[in-house]
């Protein structure tokens, strides 16, 4: 099993660097789909990965079409403030992919009005616009890993049980 995280066009290196960080840490793909806001060289994006950008599995897009083309069967959520359905309301498959847009404007309405029904949100309260992108992807991602039982990660008591055996 391997979620897949896919971020349109995004903008900030940091968010970049963290999300991928949250995926070395998870087992999920990381999908870039250009143009990027920065350079997969730039110090910025590899401070905030660390040492594990190496460790990640990513692919870059030179655009959605390119993505659809070489995803042809690709089961995707999209994260929106747009969406009816709360990301806790749906089933997650293990191999889905869940799409996060550009930090400045989202998910272009045309990819969002094309798939209202695997449309996901966070809820928020008074007019808060919207979240962190990495600490949205963060929360969405880990309520599709437990919804798959957290498959071929170290489980608490795992890691207790670890530490002490050694």
């Amino acid at each position: 099993m391997a979620l897949n995280i896919v971020l349109y066009e995004p903008e900030i290196p940091a968010n970049t660097g963290n999300i991928g960080r949250t995926c070395v840490a998870t087992n999920t793909r990381l999908h870039l789909i250009e143009p990027l806001g920065f350079s997969l060289e730039e110090k910025h994006l590899k401070r905030a990965g660390m040492d594990y950008w190496k460790e990640l599995d990513v692919t870059t897009y030179v655009n959605w079409e390119d993505f659809t083309r070489r995803n042809p069967d690709a089961k995707v959520y999209y994260a929106t403030t747009k969406a009816r359905h709360v990301y806790s309301e749906v089933n997650y498959e293990p191999d889905c992919y869940i799409m996060f847009g550009k930090e400045s404007a989202g998910i272009p309405e045309e990819i969002l009005k094309e798939n209202p029904e695997t449309c996901i949100r966070i809820p928020m309260v008074g007019e808060t616009r919207s979240l962190n992108l990495s600490n949205s992807v963060a929360i969405v991602l880990y309520e599709a890993l437990r919804q798959n039982d957290f498959s071929n990660m170290k489980l608490e008591g795992e890691l207790h049980r670890l530490r002490w055996e050694d």
